[in-house]
């Protein structure tokens, strides 16, 4: 089942990295008591999520924190190595960057994308979400191919 706007965000652990390596962080870290402008992407590195889906809130991380944001995560089933790498070439520094390595917070939230046609295997589906206090205010599900409702514009819209 697909989480829902009016839902608590699933408990997981993600893994960042540091600089003294990966470390876990639990989702209550990352939203509770906090404002939380949270987008997922199919993968680091890859054509869209690199050119236009994180480049988008890079640029828009100053408006989107005006609004009240406490933290902009980007999230993919990826490994945090892998995060933390695209995130450095990204120049995402404002954004926290989730690796969500065996896609368990991904399935807890009904949002899996099987990419096993690409050899990606089981991925998180193009997403964007507002959680205030653990609890999900906005959900945009991208159909294949887009990055419209998950967007830094369509997040600012939404504030």
């Amino acid at each position: 089942m697909t989480i829902q706007v009016g839902d608590k965000v699933p408990a997981a652990t993600f893994k960042v990295m540091t600089s003294e390596g990966p470390k876990d962080m639990t989702s209550d870290a990352v939203f509770a008591g906090k404002k939380v402008a949270f987008f997922a992407v199919p993968g680091a590195f890859t054509p869209g999520c690199s050119m236009t889906h994180l480049p988008g809130f890079v640029v828009q991380a100053d408006a989107i924190k005006a609004k009240g944001v406490d933290t902009i995560a980007c999230m993919a089933v990826n490994d945090a190595f892998v995060m933390g790498a695209w995130g450095q070439q990204q120049n995402a520094e404002e954004i926290l960057m989730l690796a969500d390595g065996n896609g368990e917070f991904t399935a807890a939230l009904g949002l899996e994308l099987d990419a096993s046609g690409f050899g990606m295997g089981k991925r998180a589906k193009r997403f964007g979400m507002i959680v205030e206090n653990g609890k999900v205010t906005y959900l945009g599900i991208e159909a294949p191919g887009e990055i419209k409702v998950s967007s830094a514009d369509a997040i600012l819209a939404q504030l």
